[in-house]
C-alpha cells in the first residue's frame, strides 16, 4: 500500500491538485477499503467445533459397558496427542457462547461419577500429557465405598488443575416421579438436589464452574430450561460434535467405553463436525407414549453438506429419510424401548475429506411405574 500513502504528505492532501487527483484519491480509498474487507474476511475465525469424550471407569475389573481398560485409555490419549488438540471443557463452552474459534481438531475429555480408578489409571497419563479434563461428581457419594474418590483425593486432583463439576448429589434418575408428582413439585425437588450438590462442591473446593452432567443422560425440556435460567451449561450422553448451533443445555458427548472404546471407530467420532441443525420439530426428549406418530424434521443450514447424503440410524439400523434442500425428516416405525434410545444422523463434509457431520436425537421412556431403568 505504499503507493496510496505516497499521495498524502505531512500536511494532509497539499500535493493533490484538481479533479483528476481527487478521483485518484477516491479510487485509492475505495481500493483500500475493499482490500481491508477482504483481508478481514480471510482472517475471520471459523465457527467453533469440538468433540467431547465421555468416560466412567478406567479399569479392566469393572463392568465393561462403562469401562475402558488402562491400555485402551493410554492408546486413546496417544492418538489425541498425535492428531488432536485437547482443550478444557470450559474453553469449549466459552467458544460456543461467544461463537469464537477453537483449534480445528479440538477435543475435550470428561468423566462421570468420580471413581477412584480415574486417579489410579488415568490421572498421571493426562497430567503427563498436559491434558485438561473434567470430572462430574456426586458429592454425597465421594468418600463412600472403596470404588469412589475421597475428598482428599479430589482436592489433590483439583490442585493439579482438574475441574470437578455437578452430577447431582447422589446420581438419581432425575425424571423419576415427574408424572406422579406433577411438573412443578417434581422440578422443585430435583432442583434442590442440584443446588445442594453445587454448594457442597464449592464448599470443598472453593469454586466450581456451572457445568452439569445429567445422570444417565436423562433430561426433559423443563429441566433444561431451569438449568438455563440458573446459568448452567449441561451435558447429555447422546452423541455428536458440538458447534455454534448446539443446545447449551443438552450438549452431546461421545461415549468411549465398552463397545465404543475401539479406536478405529472412535477416530471417526473424534473428527466429526457439528451438524448445523437450526430447528428440530421434536424438542421434548422425554416421551410419554412409546410411539411417535409424526415425522421428526431437522432444519439444516450448511453449504458444506448435502441433505440428500444424510443417513439416520435407530437401534443400529438405517431408517428411511425424506429430504429437501434444507430439511431431513425421519419416522420411527417401531415403539420406543423403555429407557434410553436415540436416532443418530450423519452426512459427509464436502470440503473436509473423511469428516462427517453428526447429530443425535435422544428419547427417554419411563416404565409403567413412571421410573427409568439403569
Amino acid at each position: 500500500m505504499q503507493w496510496l500513502l505516497y499521495l498524502f504528505d505531512r500536511k494532509g492532501m497539499a500535493s493533490i491538485r484538481g479533479l483528476k487527483a481527487s478521483v485518484q484519491v477516491c479510487f485509492a480509498l475505495s481500493f483500500f477499503a475493499t482490500y481491508n474487507s477482504v483481508a478481514i474476511a480471510e482472517e475471520a475465525s471459523p465457527a467453533p467445533n469440538a468433540a467431547i469424550l465421555l468416560y466412567h471407569h478406567v479399569s479392566d475389573k469393572t463392568p465393561r459397558s462403562t469401562s475402558v481398560s488402562p491400555d485402551e485409555f493410554s492408546e486413546h490419549m496417544e492418538y489425541l496427542a498425535a492428531h488432536h488438540t485437547v482443550v478444557s471443557l470450559e474453553q469449549v463452552v466459552t467458544a460456543l457462547k461467544s461463537n469464537t474459534s477453537l483449534p480445528s481438531n479440538a477435543v475435550a475429555i470428561t468423566f462421570d461419577d468420580g471413581y477412584a480408578n480415574i486417579l489410579h489409571n488415568a490421572h498421571k497419563v493426562l497430567v503427563d500429557k498436559g491434558f485438561p479434563y473434567t470430572v462430574f461428581i456426586n458429592p454425597d457419594e465421594i468418600s463412600v465405598g472403596p470404588s469412589q474418590l475421597t475428598w482428599e483425593q479430589v482436592e489433590a486432583m483439583h490442585n493439579d488443575g482438574v475441574t470437578f463439576a455437578n452430577h447431582t448429589l447422589d446420581h438419581l434418575h432425575m425424571l423419576n416421579g415427574e408424572f406422579e408428582m406433577g411438573e412443578s413439585k417434581w422440578l422443585s425437588s430435583v432442583w434442590q438436589n442440584v443446588a445442594q450438590a453445587q454448594q457442597k462442591i464449592e464448599e470443598k473446593l472453593g469454586s466450581s464452574p456451572k457445568l452439569f452432567a445429567y445422570p444417565f443422560g436423562e433430561f426433559n425440556v423443563a429441566l433444561a430450561s431451569k438449568l438455563e435460567q440458573e446459568g448452567y451449561t449441561a451435558f447429555g450422553q447422546h452423541s455428536g460434535a458440538v458447534g455454534p448451533n448446539s443446545n447449551l443445555q443438552a450438549l452431546p458427548r461421545f461415549p468411549a467405553a465398552g463397545p465404543y472404546a475401539n479406536l478405529k471407530t472412535l477416530k471417526t467420532k473424534l473428527n466429526s463436525l457439528a451438524m448445523p441443525v437450526t430447528d428440530l420439530s421434536h424438542n421434548e426428549p422425554r416421551i410419554k407414549d412409546r410411539n411417535i406418530d409424526k415425522p421428526i424434521t431437522l432444519t439444516i443450514n450448511s453449504d458444506d453438506m448435502r441433505t440428500s447424503q444424510v443417513s439416520c440410524f435407530f437401534g443400529g439400523d438405517v431408517i428411511e429419510t425424506q429430504t429437501t434442500k434444507s430439511t431431513v425428516a425421519f419416522t420411527i416405525e417401531d415403539a420406543l424401548p423403555v429407557g434410553r434410545s436415540r436416532v443418530n444422523c450423519t452426512a459427509p463434509s464436502i470440503s473436509k475429506s473423511g469428516r462427517y457431520y453428526w447429530y443425535s436425537v435422544p428419547f427417554f421412556v419411563a416404565d409403567d411405574n413412571g421410573n427409568y431403568p439403569d
